[in-house]
């Protein structure tokens, strides 16, 4: 097996929204925010090599937005989910597996594109089965009025038109046994955690369980999720297996770190070192 960190480039949002009761004094060291309250943030995917397989983990917001869209957004940076594939030896058509955390733009909009005309959206990854969570998969068909800004049709509806589809229920349902999964709730229903064994350790994708190091102790929950209380139960949770099982964590929208592990602190669980994916 082989791990590759995937860059697909930086984007802002407010730094209120992304740290909710936090006071702005507190995370204003943790990612200093612009003159508009915003702070950059990574869309940072994974990709495992095993066997046959090129499994990619999320896809960033690709590029098939409009003009209005990314000046809202600020996309900024030199790195492109294709140009990160690239280093690494991989065209689109060589992915065989997406998982799909889930369907919020930052996550899957580089899952589709336009094809080359702009007469209709396709899947990037042509070649590719497509992961996601049943009741995940439903949520974001029909949304709520509060997520219905972050789930665009155009962003996952044609995986399904396209017949590369399917749901993981259960970790068997992937069928690769290195690969586990954490069903979070807090922040959308049945957000996808991948867990990877890897090198003696277990490597976690944290998608929006854990957006950053910032975001570790307990109370640091977005205003984004839509249960913050069960949020807050979920990350108790899984940072206490993580501490007793020496887990990797990996930060899908850390500016600065990829790679971090955790330790017992008399305030709780708090940030043991950073590094980067490649120094495992």
């Amino acid at each position: 097996m082989q791990l590759f960190s995937i860059n697909t480039g930086l984007f802002k949002l407010d730094g209120g929204a992304m740290f909710g009761v936090v006071p702005k004094s507190i995370w204003q060291k943790l990612n200093p925010a612009d003159e508009n309250n915003l702070c950059s943030w990574a869309m940072r995917c994974l990709l495992i090599k095993i066997g046959k397989r090129n499994i990619l983990i999320d896809t960033g917001c690709g590029e098939k937005q409009n003009e209005v869209f990314f000046k809202y957004y600020y996309l900024h940076g030199n790195d492109s989910l294709v140009g990160s594939l690239k280093e690494v030896g991989l065209t689109t058509n060589d992915i065989t597996d997406v998982i799909l955390t889930h369907l919020h733009f930052d996550h899957v909009g580089g899952a589709l594109k336009w094809n080359e005309d702009k007469t209709k959206i396709e899947p990037t990854f042509k070649n590719a089965t497509y992961w996601s969570n049943k009741a995940h998969w439903f949520s974001a068909s029909y949304p709520n009025v509060r997520e219905s800004v972050s789930f665009l049709k155009e962003n996952f509806k044609a995986i399904e038109d396209a017949a590369q589809l399917k749901f993981i229920q259960r970790d068997s349902d992937f069928g690769v046994q290195e690969i586990s999964f954490f069903v979070s709730n807090g922040h959308t229903e049945g957000m996808l955690i991948p867990k990877i064994k890897y090198k003696n350790t277990t490597v976690c994708f944290m998608a929006d369980l854990l957006p950053s190091h910032g975001h570790i102790p307990i109370p640091y929950v977005m205003a984004y999720d839509v249960r913050p209380l069960e949020m807050m139960k979920e990350k108790d949770l899984f940072l206490k297996e993580a501490l007793d099982n020496n887990y990797v964590l990996f930060f899908e929208h850390d500016p600065l770190y990829e790679c971090a592990t955790l330790k017992q602190t008399e305030k709780g669980i708090r940030l043991e070192k950073t590094f980067k994916l490649n120094e495992l």
